[in-house]
């Protein structure tokens, strides 16, 4: 039953994102394509991932144990955090930030958590500001 409540949540959440997806605004200027299928194609995968909890639910769920719920929870707070101070503090020192508390809370050592987060953080803000050309937030307290 907890398989198909969190389903009938998520497909509110698929609809509404997809709702909200049809109301923006983009320049004529952009490219023939541009960015308005990307939050289309978000709202489906997560209406399909909805739908197949909805139809084929874990026959026997298992939650995790009350031990990690601190541990679970911190990792929304950090989250949460993250999408408030990745424009103050920029893309680079944010992710890395994150995905270092990330790694600790998962069990690495503080040096192989940022030296993976410092990478992977690169990797991505390289990718996606040369790559895809996109831009992505430098930080307001780095000019």
């Amino acid at each position: 039953m907890t398989d198909r409540i969190v389903g009938a949540l998520i497909l509110l959440l698929a609809l509404g994102y997809g709702l909200e997806a049809s109301r923006m605004q983009v320049s004529f200027l952009s490219d023939p394509l541009g960015p308005r299928p990307f939050p289309y194609i978000i709202a489906i995968l997560v209406g399909l991932s909805a739908l197949w909890l909805l139809f084929k639910p874990d026959p026997n769920p298992t939650w995790p144990p009350p031990r990690f719920w601190p541990v679970l929870g911190l990792v929304l707070l950090s989250l949460v955090a993250y999408a408030y101070l990745v424009v103050p503090l920029g893309f680079i020192l944010t992710t890395t930030l994150e995905m270092t508390l990330l790694s600790l809370l998962f069990g690495a050592r503080w040096w192989q958590g940022l030296s993976g987060a410092l990478v992977f953080t690169l990797g991505v803000y390289f990718l996606f500001t040369k790559g895809l050309g996109v831009t992505l937030p430098v930080g307001r307290i780095f000019g």
